[in-house]
C-alpha cells in the first residue's frame, strides 16, 4: 500500500523515466515538468505526458520559467550558441579539462527544486525526486551530490515545521549504462523518453545528451528505442 506522496521531475528523459519508476515502487505519483525555453520544449513536454500518463500520476504540474530563455548564457536556450558535439571544443564529454559546457544551463536545477518544494508544502509531498547524475554527465555544478545534500537544509531552514519534503537523488552515482539496466529491470518504458538537445523528430546522435544515452544504450548490451538520424546508433 503506497501511503505517501512523491513529487517526480520528469524531464521528459531517460534518467528522469528511471527515476520514476524508482519512486512508483514505494510511492504515489505527482508528476512535475518545467518548460524553460529549451530548443526541444515540445518534444520533452511530450514525453512527460506520456510518462505521467504510464505510471498513472495522481497529479500532474507543467509549469513555464521563460525568463530562462531571456536570461540565456546556454545553448539550449539561445539559437545563438550552437550545441556542442563530442570532440568539440565547446565538449566536456571527451575534453575532461574543457571548462562546464555550454549546454548548462545557469542554476536550472535550484528553480525547478523551488517550485517542486513549493509543490510539496501545498500537497503534502514526502519526498520530491530526482534523476540528476553526478558520475556520468557533462560536470554540471547543479547535478553534484553536494548541492543537493545543501538545498535539503534550505527545506528544512525555509518551509513550514509540518512541511517534511525531502530531496532524493537515486541515481546520483550511477552511470547510463547501470541507468539502463536499472530502468530495463523495473520495465521502465524508455522508449518513451527523448533525450537529445538539439533535435525533435529523430535524435541527432551527436549532442552531449545523445552520446551518453547511446554509450549508455551500449554498454547494457541494449538497443536504443528511440529513432535517430541515420548511423548516429554506430557512433562510439
Amino acid at each position: 500500500m503506497k501511503n505517501e506522496l512523491a513529487i517526480v521531475l520528469v524531464s521528459g528523459g531517460m534518467d528522469s523515466c528511471v527515476t520514476a519508476a524508482m519512486a512508483n515502487e514505494h510511492y504515489r505519483l505527482a508528476c512535475l515538468h518545467v518548460n524553460y525555453g529549451q530548443r526541444t520544449e515540445a518534444r520533452e513536454l511530450r514525453a512527460f505526458h506520456e510518462l505521467a500518463e504510464f505510471y498513472r500520476a495522481e497529479k500532474r504540474l507543467v509549469v513555464s520559467i521563460e525568463h530562462l530563455k531571456v536570461i540565456g548564457g546556454s545553448a539550449l536556450t539561445d539559437a545563438s550558441i550552437p550545441v556542442p558535439v563530442v570532440g568539440s571544443s565547446e565538449s566536456a564529454i571527451r575534453n575532461p579539462q574543457s571548462a562546464i559546457p555550454t549546454t548548462y544551463v545557469p542554476f536550472r536545477n535550484a528553480h525547478l527544486l523551488a517550485i517542486a518544494v513549493s509543490w510539496a508544502e501545498v500537497i503534502g509531498a514526502a519526498k520530491i525526486y530526482i534523476g540528476a547524475v553526478e558520475e556520468d554527465s557533462s560536470g554540471y555544478p547543479d547535478c553534484r551530490e553536494v548541492f543537493y545534500q545543501a538545498f535539503n537544509k534550505v527545506i528544512e531552514t525555509g518551509t513550514k515545521p509540518d512541511t517534511h519534503a525531502e530531496i532524493i537523488t537515486p541515481l546520483i552515482h550511477m552511470n547510463k549504462s547501470a541507468i539502463v539496466k536499472k530502468g530495463r529491470e523495473l520495465g521502465a518504458p524508455l522508449h518513451l523518453t527523448w533525450s537529445c538537445y538539439q533535435n525533435s523528430e529523430r535524435a541527432c546522435g551527436r549532442c552531449e545528451s545523445c552520446v551518453l544515452r547511446l554509450k549508455g544504450f551500449s554498454g547494457a548490451g541494449i538497443k536504443d528505442p528511440i529513432p535517430y538520424e541515420s548511423g548516429s546508433e554506430q557512433l562510439e
